[in-house]
């Protein structure tokens, strides 16, 4: 397949590296220091064990240099992704396919489903596509959801320190409940040919708002105290306040068609087998970088607020970090 990556962070990179040295022709959307990094030693990744291998790959900063594609991934963070929609329409052929690998509740999720539109609205969510300029530049009939659950960091630009898991979800965003649809079976294709435990879902939003409802709380509250992911869960009034939170969270999800089957305490000792670990937010928080609090929390209280669902907890979560990224310039006023 003919790919290109529109963001050359951890899993952007990640992405491109192995899917390039797996024989797709892999090209990356890339600005800055990152995008000289690439063109100097294109990207390097580091093993959990300390071996590094570097995989050359065409980058530009130019969408129109790159041309059209057979798939788009994005692995953007939220705040980026409203401004760099709009210039992605060089990569979009007829047939072009957008794969969004990104946390959080992403631009297509109410208006996919008839359930959550029913509920909810379809209307663009403001929080992350406000004025719907999102969904007007990759329209749903492009769209396949994605779900990541691997961890990556990116210590410099266009290098890539895998930490653990290889898992990617895929599915239509409209769900599959027979065999997955031929353009899902292809990208899962592709991701499997890269060395990914990639599987097809019948029903990705389902997928998206289960990850969802275990990382929104942890993100925030890391990037509250500067903790990692044991300490946070050994404080029992913190732990309290998490299963507070998500027990808010699977409510609103039960009313969009994502029933959250799990209870709140065993989805916390699946967290508690990974040991102590820095969430993704902390790592913006502590780099300097823009916080991806919408997509993760600022998303899921603007569906309740359409629900009328009470959220004390979700407020709080989302009052308190947002004031703190403020100050701190990692989110707009």
């Amino acid at each position: 397949m003919k790919i290109a990556i529109a963001g050359l962070g951890a899993i952007g990179g990640l992405l491109a590296a192995r899917l390039a040295a797996a024989g797709h022709t892999v090209s990356a959307l890339a600005r800055g220091a990152t995008l000289a990094a690439l063109r100097e030693h294109g990207v390097r990744v580091r093993s959990a064990g300390g071996a590094e291998t570097a995989q050359p790959i065409a980058a530009s900063d130019s969408a129109a240099a790159l041309g059209p594609q057979d798939l788009v991934v994005i692995a953007l963070k939220g705040p980026a992704l409203i401004d760099v929609a709009t210039t992605l329409a060089p990569l979009l052929g007829p047939q072009t396919l957008v794969l969004p690998a990104m946390n959080g509740v992403p631009w297509w999720f109410l208006a996919a489903d008839s359930r959550a539109s029913a509920a909810a609205g379809a209307e663009p969510l403001a929080s992350v596509d406000p004025g719907g300029r999102i969904a007007a530049a990759l329209p749903l009939e492009r769209v396949l959801g994605c779900v990541v659950h691997l961890t990556c960091s990116s210590p410099a630009p266009g290098v890539v320190q895998h930490g653990f898991g290889e898992r990617l979800i895929v599915g239509e965003p409209s769900g599959d409940p027979g065999a997955a649809s031929p353009r899902t079976r292809a990208v899962c294709a592709a991701l499997a040919d890269a060395g990914f435990r990639a599987e097809a879902s019948a029903d990705i939003r389902r997928e998206v708002w289960y990850k969802l409802w275990g990382n929104m709380t942890m993100n925030p509250v890391s990037a509250l105290s500067g903790a990692l992911s044991d300490a946070i869960l050994d404080d029992a009034l913190v732990r309290e306040f998490i299963l507070r939170t998500m027990a808010e969270a699977a409510q609103i999800g039960a009313r969009i068609g994502c029933p959250i089957e799990q209870s709140g305490e065993a989805r916390i000792a699946v967290t508690r087998e990974l040991g102590g670990f820095k969430t993704s937010m902390l790592q913006d928080a502590e780099a300097g970088r823009p916080l991806e609090l919408d997509a993760l929390v600022g998303a899921v209280h603007e569906i309740g607020m359409r629900l009328g669902v009470a959220m004390p907890n979700i407020g709080a979560l989302l009052g308190l970090t947002r004031l703190m990224a403020r100050r701190r310039g990692l989110y707009p006023a």
